[in-house]
């Protein structure tokens, strides 16, 4: 009866896995886990990214919609700042600081020849925000233009002035 246990253990298979495949699945898995984090990342830096963006684009577009409402005579280069979140300054959290610039000037991509040139401004509103990124700062701009007419949209709201 003895002779008949040696000779069935012997013919068995080892049911374990050697300490290379063991070591080779946990670089696996830890390559795998360090991917999944760095895309995490990646991901919310990229979200946070486009949401100062589309902030930029916002007041942008408020400082130029503000502009076309303005008089002629109101019509002057401005400087403005502008948080992310305007109501969380109250809290201390209100986010990204933007600040701008609103230069008025002569429209020069209309010819001299048409007589409307001196009743026309180029509006030009420009907003800079800074990004960290790490120890790393990085500075943003971006920039609208739009052209006001001296009998413009304002002349409908304000009336003849």
């Amino acid at each position: 009866m003895k002779q008949g246990r040696e000779h069935e253990s012997a013919s068995r298979p080892t049911e374990a896995f050697t300490l290379m495949e063991v070591l080779l699945a946990v670089l696996l898995l830890g390559m795998m886990g360090l991917t999944l984090y760095a895309s995490f990342f990646l991901g919310f830096q990229v979200i946070d990214s486009n949401r100062d963006e589309l902030r930029a684009t916002q007041i942008l577009m408020q400082k130029t919609e503000a502009i076309r409402l303005c008089t002629w005579s109101q019509l002057t280069n401005f400087t403005f700042c502008e948080y992310y979140d305007p109501l969380g300054t109250t809290y201390g959290r209100a986010g990204t600081l933007y600040t701008g610039t609103v230069t008025t000037n002569i429209a020069d991509n209309i010819s001299d020849a048409d007589s409307y040139k001196a009743n026309m401004r180029l509006i030009t509103a420009t907003v800079f925000w800074t990004n960290y990124n790490g120890a790393r700062q990085i500075v943003h701009s971006r920039e609208m233009q739009t052209q006001v007419a001296r009998y413009g949209l304002q002349n409908y709201v304000w009336g003849n002035k």
